[in-house]
């Protein structure tokens, strides 16, 4: 087998968000920067088997939904044909467009890109190895971006083609008449809306007692009452066993009570969380820090315990972002550079892309709650908005925003509704400027828009709203 050698100032290890953003980023500051990725194509997780043929799935998803819409006002249309064949296509050639663009920065910035499986040999080489041939990189820094992988389930030892983790669903190799989602989190709830849009009678099995646990309860209620006739949601329920007979899949379960019950589908996915991907590059082996949940331990610069060598993204932990991951490179690439630049962020907004969207940032009702903050909450319900019933968004809708009583300043907000992941821009801003309640309800929003509701909902907690009866008018 073929040995190369190569000396770099920079060694990044994965090509996700975090670690391509790393790449150029050391690159722009004049870095020689070498990027190792096990996969031939770059994007990493999120482009390629995540983030974005997820979103690509439920675009279609939303546009169906959109047309059953359309039919209760009037607007009808010839019975619908779904070519999967043309779907798969179609999403494989979005990621491919992004992909294509990562090898085009890469080349424009003098990246040199290694694909293979990298693992560390001491604190300064790793080796990379591929079919052909294996490659000592040697390096003064090095940033280790190799995200995290799904959580394997337990219960079926050999693989199947009806068991599936979400990169299984995401190949949407069949649509199944029957769809068991074990977990109720994001990732299963994103996945349980294109599958129902597809035609699949879905499934939710979720261990605690409401969907997505972290979101406050007032909201993820409304979020229910929008998709209950839409899936099987049980709740307080875990799965005790699954087998296979006669070509189908039997799943048993049991909730609170103790009850059993026993449901025969045609797939199972497996939506139970992420894992670092961290023992996979043999960084324990050199003296790296990782913590009892098997996550690399870094401080506010990325570093771990070896100062030259930085950690990014999923590998170093809760929340797994790729939004986060990309921040996190560009601290780690100014810091390489020698500048003094810290990872502390007010805010780190997070989105399900469900339909309804649910979407959060900063501190939630329950955290406010554990932490003793003295708040306040403003609910606009979008029932009350003109821009949301005129595009029949209104069902479902609302936003909340969270005040600090006693400075009036915001810290926290959640939207569920049509297309909440772009409003949260707002609030989450707001939070990182230390904005007031009178800096947003002073400011003009656009009327008739979705965002307006967050101005509506600061007029409501500065006592000056005329959208409803005002509870803090002086006219009593």
């Amino acid at each position: 087998m073929k040995e190369n050698k190569i000396n770099t100032e920079v060694l990044v290890i994965g090509s996700g968000p975090g670690g391509y953003s790393a790449a150029f980023r050391c690159a722009d500051l004049g870095l020689k920067t070498v990027l190792v990725e096990r996969f031939s194509s770059l994007g990493g997780v999120c482009l390629n088997v995540g983030c974005i043929p997820s979103k690509s799935l439920l675009h279609i998803a939303n546009n169906l939904n959109s047309i059953n819409k359309l039919k209760k006002i009037g607007i009808k249309f010839n019975e619908r044909e779904i070519d999967m064949n043309q779907i798969r296509k179609w999403k494989c050639d979005v990621v491919l467009k992004l992909t294509n663009g990562l090898n085009m920065m890469s080349k424009a910035r003098n990246v040199k890109i290694i694909h293979g499986y990298g693992e560390f040999i001491d604190p300064y080489t790793v080796n990379v190895k591929s079919l052909k041939e294996n490659t000592k990189i040697k390096f003064e820094h090095a940033i280790i971006a190799v995200g995290s992988s799904p959580i394997k389930n337990h219960f079926m030892l050999q693989p199947d083609e009806k068991i599936w983790d979400s990169t299984d669903a995401l190949k949407i190799k069949f649509i199944p008449k029957k769809l068991l989602i074990v977990g109720g989190g994001v990732i299963g709830l994103e996945m349980a809306t294109v599958y129902n849009s597809f035609g699949s009678e879905v499934y939710i099995a979720e261990m605690s007692n409401q969907l997505i646990p972290a979101v406050d309860t007032d909201i993820i209620n409304i979020f229910y009452k929008s998709i209950k006739n839409n899936f099987n949601i049980m709740l307080n329920t875990e799965l005790k066993s699954v087998y296979l007979e006669d070509n189908n899949i039997y799943a048993e379960l049991v909730n609170n009570d103790k009850k059993i019950e026993k449901i025969c589908c045609n797939a199972v996915l497996f939506s139970t969380g992420r894992k670092s991907n961290g023992d996979l590059i043999k960084a324990k082996e050199i003296g790296i820090k990782l913590n009892n949940l098997n996550f690399i331990e870094v401080n506010n610069q990325m570093r771990t315990n070896i100062p030259h060598i930085y950690a990014i993204g999923d590998v170093t932990g809760h929340p797994m972002l790729a939004h986060k991951a990309s921040y996190q490179s560009h601290i780690a690439a100014e810091v390489i550079s020698g500048e003094n630049h810290f990872f502390d962020p007010r805010v780190i907004p997070s989105v399900a892309y469900t339909n309804p969207e649910i979407s959060w940032v900063g501190i939630t009702e329950k955290e406010a709650i554990n932490l003793n903050i003295p708040y306040e909450t403003a609910l606009f319900p979008w029932n009350a908005l003109g821009r949301a019933i005129a595009s029949d968004h209104h069902e479902g809708g609302m936003t909340k925003l969270i005040f600090n009583k006693e400075n009036k300043k915001i810290i926290g907000g959640s939207i569920v509704g049509y297309n909440s992941s772009e409003l949260l821009g707002e609030i989450s801003l707001a939070i990182e400027m230390g904005c007031d309640v009178d800096d947003i309800s002073l400011t003009i929003h656009a009327h008739p828009t979705l965002y307006e509701s967050i101005g509506r909902a600061s007029e409501i907690f500065s006592g000056t709203i005329t959208d409803f009866l005002n509870k803090k008018s002086k006219n009593k």
